[in-house]
């Protein structure tokens, strides 16, 4: 099995030094820096734009990281652009919020970025099979999209299976990624259930010292 990926959430980063800590992240190997948008309407919260994107993106480049953009945002097309723009190598929209979802996927990809696919915990999975073999990654949320702190929600572990099942029956190349909740205490659990990318937010910054400390103790658990 290859190697689990870390996608830090700076959702929970301290702003005043966002760099430097997303540096610390990417010194410590973190694979992908996961940056959650949220536009007050689609969920409650207001996060960032595609300026942070365009920001952070030198600083990817130079440690060969993936800038992974989850927009939680209601009529998402009329941003991709803008994003791809400034520097998203994965843009993953919600099933919830397009209307057309195989347009939006090809959107995406004309756009020269790599197409994701997400859905809220209580959307019947049913909702992405038809897109799973257009997209480059499949996003499972574990918790109700908006803030950051949340405790997974365990009912999820049966869907990040059910997706792991069906790419692995298609012979798919997928990603499969888990955003919520995920903390050592039940990172090796996502990742037995099948998840090859793990996002975590406060696991990793809550204690702003300690991201180094914090990223290896994941580490250790996801790659036992």
């Amino acid at each position: 099995m290859a190697k689990v990926k870390l996608a830090p959430s700076i959702l929970s980063a301290d702003f005043a030094c966002l760099g430097n800590q997303v540096e610390i992240c990417l010194q410590e190997g973190c694979e992908y820096v996961h940056i959650d948008v949220m536009d007050g309407h689609f969920v409650p919260n207001i996060t960032m734009g595609p300026n942070v994107v365009k920001s952070l993106k030198p600083l990817l480049v130079q440690y060969n990281a993936v800038m992974d953009v989850h927009l939680m945002i209601s009529n998402p097309d009329i941003y991709l652009k803008e994003f791809a723009e400034a520097g998203a190598d994965i843009i993953t929209v919600h099933v919830e919020s397009c209307g057309r979802l195989r347009e939006t996927v090809d959107m995406i990809r004309s756009l020269g970025v790599r197409p994701g696919i997400t859905l809220n915990p209580d959307t019947e999975l049913e909702k992405i099979l038809e897109v799973i073999p257009n997209v480059d990654l499949v996003l499972i949320m574990s918790v109700y999209p908006g803030f950051g702190g949340q405790e997974l929600l365990p009912a999820t572990m049966a869907k990040i299976a059910s997706v792991r099942k069906i790419l692995d029956e298609t012979e798919s190349q997928a990603e499969l990624e888990v955003d919520g909740g995920i903390k050592v205490s039940n990172a090796h659990l996502v990742v037995q259930a099948g998840a090859s990318v793990i996002v975590a937010g406060s696991a990793i910054f809550s204690s702003g010292t300690r991201i180094a400390h914090n990223i290896a103790e994941i580490r250790k658990v996801v790659d036992m």
